[in-house]
Parts: C-alpha cells; structure tokens; sequence
C-alpha cells in the first residue's frame, strides 16, 4: 500500500510562490508515475503535471506549463511542485497521486488513472 502526505499549501498574494511536498511511504518501489492534481469548489479534478519516474519524463497541462514545475527526489521518497506567479484562479486543494500501471499521453494527467492519493492541501491566492 502506498501512502501519500502533502504539505506546503498556504495562503499567498498573486503573484506570489509556493512549494508543495509529498512525502511517498511503502512500498515505493511499485510506483512508476506520480503526479498533482488539483480540485477548486464545485469544479471536477484538475491534472496538472505527472512524472514518469524511471525515465524523469515530464508532463505539464497547458494551463500550467512555464509557472509550475514537478520535481521528485528519490532519495527522500519525496514530490515537489514548484508553484510560481500564483493567481487567484489557482486556489483549490491540491492533491499528489502515484500508480503502477502503464499510461499514454491522453491518460497521465487523468484522475481515473492513479489509484493512491493524498488528503490534500489547500492553496488560497488573494488578489
């Protein structure tokens, strides 16, 4: 079973940074893609980037490519994003997820393909 924990979250002014982290616990080794997603109230869950973790392939939804970016360090078993000129629009909770199957481009950032996730970790931007 894999277990996830995010941190990081906060409040911030637009234009602002935050860093999120996820700590991935057991049996790791199973793991092959990670990724965050996010969930503003009322709106369905968002894919926002992914990595492929045998390869480091790095995959970004359009709506936050060149501002965010997905790190992971195998070392400390940990997932980072990498949150940059923040905009109210970008307020939701944000979640970490990892699975074990393969993917496609289509489905790397889709919710229904990653079986383990995080409680999540809300972000608030102010105008």
């Amino acid at each position: 079973q894999v277990q996830l924990v995010e941190s990081g979250g906060g409040s911030v002014q637009a234009g602002g940074s935050l860093k999120l982290s996820c700590e991935v616990s057991t049996n790791t080794k199973s793991v092959k893609y990670m990724g965050w997603f996010r969930q503003a109230p009322g709106q369905e869950r968002e894919g926002l980037a992914a990595i492929y973790i045998p390869f480091r392939n790095i995959f970004y939804a359009d709506s936050v490519r060149g501002r965010f970016a997905i790190s992971q360090d195998s070392a400390e078993n940990t997932l980072y994003l990498q949150m940059n000129d923040l905009e109210p629009e970008d307020t939701a909770v944000y979640y970490c997820a990892a699975d074990s199957r393969p993917k496609s481009m289509e489905s790397i950032l889709r919710e229904t393909d990653y079986d383990y996730w995080g409680r999540g970790t809300q972000v608030t931007v102010s105008s």
